[in-house]
């Protein structure tokens, strides 16, 4: 933080930092004094040149870094220094630094036009690849493009969803945030609500975003924030905190020591840089005593700080006790003796070795033996560093350290997770690794299950909406996110057979959806079957009638020489018994799978059959009418229609019907279909009529001969009884036009195989109207009343009549 007056009636004040030291940052600056100590007692790298350094103290705000780099470009007084051996202009050939990217950026604008490389170790914006306006700027982390798009798949990769954004109102949460949210939206990521905060805004502010947070109804926030930004958001949350949330984090503040003493951030996950071993360092760290760290104020306010005693005289704030030398600093728990997780520090490490091993290129000369002879009096310029440093190429303790051309090197991060260890404490524990140069998809690897923010293992869940099954389509809620939806049954006819479906689809013509709407099945195939209990039925009627009319022309037959037999025509009799077995059996044709052959024979051979017997009623019915007027004294008319003319009169009324058939068949015969119309859910396999007119044209035909038989049966119908069969055959005729009349609407509207069933039955009927009404009471008197069947009891009862 800084102080500031701007009365306009003074001077300004300079500017001053206020607040405390940061532990983590002193052991950045640390770790750049131990790399270029390394190097200056290394015999390999740069033998016989000494680098020198300067350290300032950018306070992490923009016009100190806008001072701090005035003063390197123009090789002012530093604020803070060390190492005076240096004999050269005091003007800088390279800078280390700054953490902050907003810091960085506003120094890389300034150094930039000396042409003065800036190595930053912890400035992440993406931003900074912008080689036009930051043309020096060089880092040793990876952008915060590659972290968005990393964090961006993590998050979906977990099924989230529905989520939380907070960041740094800097260059630095506010680009690195509005990567996360580009990446976020080409996954398919919704946020509830992206707010903003940075440390010197109002405490209203905070609070504000604070508020926001504890009424979401996300579950997972995700904070590009900056640590010290995260860690005055914490604190205000710890006044009241929200439900159990689960934090996912960039790298600034996931793997900061100082934030695991927030313990509701126990399950956080982040991306951060890989850890490290930098040999010797820690021992470097810990090499203080109060004569050495007097020497120099950095380290000074960081011993009265950590040990609450004083090195010097009259400084308020520190401890009333004086530092005495027992200190012991290897026991002090401080980020900045916390060597188990080097990250950022290393990356410190290899910014300082990426300039060193610049210069060697510069002023030495590397020979085949494997040493380097170097000038330590050639002048080397900034700008020739700058150029080095663009193709530098080497590893240091196994790390690689080289630049693409924004600058940035590769993309590798470790994901991190707060897991509490055996002693309850939190931990910073690897759980995987990501890896950007990898091929898409194959970017993560995990190596251990992650403890969320409940403790388990087991995923949270943060959602708008429940995830729609298969079987449903999502339909988003109107003036919602598209993650915010209801889940819709698939129409008829539709399915989805995926999680999440945004659309169902229709099935193919012969599949239907399963019951849960999520398969397409085979559409039932329906038929009239042998097998079901309709077809059972009707082919019992069929074949039982078949029976009948074969035991009747039996009965008749075996009594062929009694009166009654031969007063009814025996011989048409016994052609309509045979015409009326055809009309049972062709009825089995309409039952079980259509095919072409039986299309064609059941609609013929029910034309025919049933012609064949009404051509039969007829002829008997005028044998009938001629018969009884034949008794008239002078009528010859039976010789007009004897058995030759009764014979012909049937050939011929059936060779018409064959006739209509045959053109039938010619023309536009019967043939199976499948008939997916009628009902959607089912196939019904049926026989198209081919040619309507062939079809009505042949019940048309039957239709003329019963009715001009019904008439002929009307007008015998008062013959003596006992002489002719005219009443029976006007009764049977009857039947049969009632039965057909009443067919022809049940079978147009009759769905499926229903309508088979209606024409067997239309069949069936009017074949036992037929056969009972002609014929059962000749036989019921031939079996059970013999004694009527005489001669003289048929021609008694024709006298009695006639008189």
């Amino acid at each position: 933080m800084y102080s500031k007056d701007y009365s306009y009636t003074v001077q300004p004040q300079s500017l001053e930092c206020t607040g405390s030291l940061d532990s983590r940052e002193l052991r950045f600056s640390r770790a750049m004094v131990f790399a270029i100590e390394e190097i200056n007692n290394s015999t390999v790298l740069l033998p016989g040149v000494t680098l020198g350094y300067r350290i300032h103290d950018s306070c992490a705000s923009v016009p100190m870094a806008v001072k701090v780099a005035f003063q390197l470009a123009n090789g002012l007084d530093p604020v803070f220094k060390t190492n005076e051996n240096c004999s050269r202009t005091s003007t800088v050939t390279a800078i280390v630094g700054e953490s902050g990217s907003t810091p960085s950026m506003s120094m890389s604008r300034i150094t930039g036009l000396f042409k003065i490389p800036q190595v930053s170790h912890f400035a992440t914006c993406a931003c900074l690849s912008d080689k036009k306006q930051y043309p020096a700027f060089f880092r040793t982390i990876p952008s915060d493009q590659f972290q968005a798009a990393a964090l961006a798949r993590l998050v979906k990769f977990y099924g989230w969803t529905w989520i939380g954004a907070i960041r740094s109102d800097s260059d630095y949460g506010n680009n690195g945030m509005g990567a996360f949210l580009q990446a976020a939206k080409e996954e398919g990521i919704c946020v509830e609500y992206s707010v903003a905060y940075y440390r010197t805004q109002p405490i209203s502010k905070l609070r504000q975003v604070a508020n926001v947070i504890r009424s979401s109804t996300a579950r997972v926030v995700v904070a590009f924030l900056a640590s010290g930004d995260m860690r005055i958001l914490l604190e205000e949350l710890e006044r009241e905190w929200p439900p159990p949330l689960q934090w996912i984090g960039s790298e600034s503040w996931v793997t900061d020591p100082d934030m695991l003493r927030f313990s509701v951030c126990a399950g956080a996950v982040g991306f951060a840089i890989p850890h490290s071993v930098i040999p010797g360092l820690r021992d470097f760290l810990l090499d203080l005593s109060p004569a050495s760290v007097a020497a120099v104020p950095l380290l000074t306010e960081f011993w009265e700080t950590a040990f609450n005693c004083h090195l010097r005289e009259g400084v308020s704030g520190v401890g009333e006790k004086e530092c005495d030398g027992s200190e012991d600093i290897a026991k002090l728990q401080s980020p900045y003796t916390d060597t188990s997780q080097l990250r950022v520090t290393n990356m410190v490490y290899k910014a300082v070795y990426a300039i060193a091993h610049t210069i060697h290129r510069l002023v030495c000369e590397d020979r085949a033996n494997g040493t380097a002879r170097c000038d330590k009096h050639s002048s080397v310029q900034p700008e020739q560093v700058l150029e080095s440093l663009k193709s530098i190429n080497f590893s240091q303790n196994g790390y690689p350290v080289v630049f693409d051309v924004n600058g940035d090197p590769m993309a590798v991060y470790e994901l991190v997770n707060w897991q509490r260890g055996d002693k309850g404490h939190i931990e910073f524990v690897t759980v995987g690794h990501y890896d950007a140069s990898l091929p898409a998809g194959q970017e993560f690897s995990m190596t251990k299950d992650i403890l969320w923010a409940d403790g388990g293992t087991e995923v949270p869940v943060s959602v708008c909406s429940e995830r729609c099954p298969p079987g449903t389509r999502k339909a988003v809620q109107k003036g919602k996110p598209v993650c915010c939806y209801d889940c819709l049954p698939c129409a008829e006819g539709e399915i989805s057979n995926q999680t999440d479906s945004s659309t169902c689809w229709s099935c193919a013509s012969e599949f239907w959806p399963g019951p849960g709407r999520d398969v397409c099945l085979p559409k039932p195939v329906e038929f009239l079957s042998f097998h079901e209990v309709l077809g059972v039925i009707l082919a019992t009627c069929s074949v039982g009638g078949a029976c009948l009319a074969i035991v009747m022309a039996t009965v008749f037959y075996r009594n062929r020489a009694t009166p009654i037999v031969r007063a009814n025509n025996s011989e048409l009799s016994f052609l309509l018994l045979f015409s009326l077995t055809l009309c049972f059996l062709c009825s089995l044709t309409f039952i079980g799978r259509p095919s072409e052959w039986s299309c064609m024979l059941r609609h013929t051979a029910f034309g025919i059959t049933f012609v064949l017997c009404i051509s039969c009623v007829l002829g008997k019915t005028i044998v009938v009418l001629m018969a009884f007027r034949a008794t008239l004294p002078g009528s010859d008319v039976m010789k007009w229609f004897g058995p030759p003319q009764q014979r012909l009169t049937v050939v011929s009324f059936t060779f018409i019907q064959a006739l209509i058939c045959t053109l039938w068949l010619a023309l536009k015969p019967p043939f199976p279909i499948k008939n997916q119309t009628t009902f959607k859910e089912k196939i019904i396999l049926e026989c198209a009529l081919g040619s309507a007119v062939g079809f009505w044209a042949v019940l048309g035909y039957i239709g003329l001969l019963a009715l001009l038989c019904f008439v002929l049966a009307i007008l015998a119908r008062k013959l003596p009884d006992n002489f002719n069969e005219a009443k029976f055959i006007t009764f049977s005729m009857l039947i049969f036009c009632a039965v057909w009349i009443t067919f022809i609407p049940a079978y147009v509207s009759s769905p499926g195989k229903f309508t088979v069933a209606v024409e067997i039955f239309a069949i069936l009927a009017s074949s036992f109207g037929l056969i009972l009404c002609i014929f059962a009471p000749k036989c019921f008197i031939i079996i059970f009343q013999p004694e009527k069947n005489t001669k003289k009891h048929l021609m008694g009862k024709v006298s009695s009549k006639a008189l």
